[in-house]
């Protein structure tokens, strides 16, 4: 079976930094999509980050320069590094994976990122 674990995430002030994790099991991280995709109250889901299954490596125009996607050599542990945040980077923040970027079958149960 499928799993996603995201943690990492926290209250933070303007211009800080967090690492989210999310673990995986279940799949292999070459064979599908995985990234991030948030949700601020009120807001549509936005997708933050991927990571495509030939390794190339996409961001939001709103978090690119400030936020930064990778792995473990091991391939079960997906990292969001978050640089430079600002309030407007407030949300649930989800990891997911699937076959495309916009069609994440699999989801974990969120962190949460509050930046004030």
């Amino acid at each position: 079976d499928v799993q996603l674990v995201e943690s990492g995430g926290g209250l933070v002030q303007p211009g800080g930094s967090l690492r989210l994790s999310c673990a995986a099991s279940g799949f292999t991280f070459s064979s599908y999509y995985i990234g991030w995709v948030r949700q601020a109250p009120g807001n549509e889901c936005e997708l933050v980050s991927f990571i495509r299954s030939d390794g190339h490596t996409h961001y939001a125009d709103s978090v690119k320069g400030r936020f930064t996607l990778s792995q473990d050599n091991a391939e079960t542990v997906l990292y969001l590094r978050m640089t430079g945040l600002k309030p407007e980077d407030t949300g649930m923040y989800y990891c997911g994976v699937g076959p495309g970027s916009r069609d994440f079958r699999f989801w974990g149960q969120g962190t949460q990122v509050t930046v004030s």
